[in-house]
């Protein structure tokens, strides 16, 4: 209707997902809008989960989830203009032979001209220092390159909101710092999932998921410093000596 406001922002509303009769995730609401959100959780309690359905990479088997007032799962096309999301394995997000092939694989998706997409891949490319990884296989790029090729692509199509799962986990001391700084510098929201409260530790707001609900939610301290207390007290109970059923 014109003149309708746009819902700003990724919101979901009862959202769950269940695959093969399994519950991963139940009765999720939340309104995030802040610029810098985390998302707290042991392995297993499905945050990586929820955040492919906040992508639309899954569509919710329960309730909606709309990012920028569109439903990302079923406007594919419109999604990618408004969300990205960066893997933990870089390995399991290329696809292309060489840099440039890669960076502009998502570039065509989104329209682009194959012409288009070249100028745009190395401009971006010299923008960043690194006009000579063009044409350089992806094979021969360190972990850390490979990760940072990936957060190259997702920032050419230019997401205003970037999901993060355990982005430091497979790198080493100095790569983790060079992609912080990289990552404090964007303007766009990022949502970091990590089970380490240290990552998550300069947030405005954590949401704490357990057993695929939300646990707690608010301001990172207060949050972080239950998730670690419960953290603590299952480590010191030996929580993972019963066979799993």
């Amino acid at each position: 209707m014109e003149g309708a406001m746009t819902e700003s922002g990724l919101i979901l509303k009862d959202a769950g997902f269940s695959l093969q009769g399994k519950t991963i995730l139940s009765d999720i609401s939340l309104d995030l809008s802040e610029r810098r959100i985390g998302i707290a959780g042991r392995n297993g309690s499905g945050k990586t989960t929820l955040l492919r359905v906040m992508a639309g990479l899954v569509a919710p088997t329960a309730g909606t989830v709309r990012l920028d007032g569109i439903d990302p799962a079923a406007d594919r096309k419109a999604a990618l203009a408004r969300v990205g999301i960066l893997f933990q394995n870089p390995d399991h997000q290329i696809i292309f032979p060489t840099v440039a092939e890669e960076l502009a694989f998502g570039l065509r998706q989104m329209g682009q001209t194959d012409a288009a997409a070249r100028e745009a891949v190395g401009k971006m490319l010299a923008d960043e220092g690194r006009s000579h990884w063009a044409t350089a296989p992806v094979h021969t790029l360190s972990q850390g390159q490979r990760q940072y090729l990936c957060l190259l692509a997702v920032l050419a199509m230019g997401p205003g909101t970037i999901l993060l799962d355990e982005p430091f986990a497979a790198l080493d001391l100095p790569t983790q710092i060079r992609l912080k700084r990289r990552l404090q510098a964007l303007s766009q929201r990022l949502i970091v999932v990590s089970h380490d409260p240290d990552v998550l530790a300069g947030m405005e707001r954590v949401v704490w998921i357990e057993g695929g609900r939300v646990q707690r939610d608010g301001p990172a301290g207060p949050v972080l410093e239950e998730f670690s207390r419960e953290m603590k007290r299952l480590g010191e109970a030996d929580a993972d000596a019963d066979l799993a059923d």
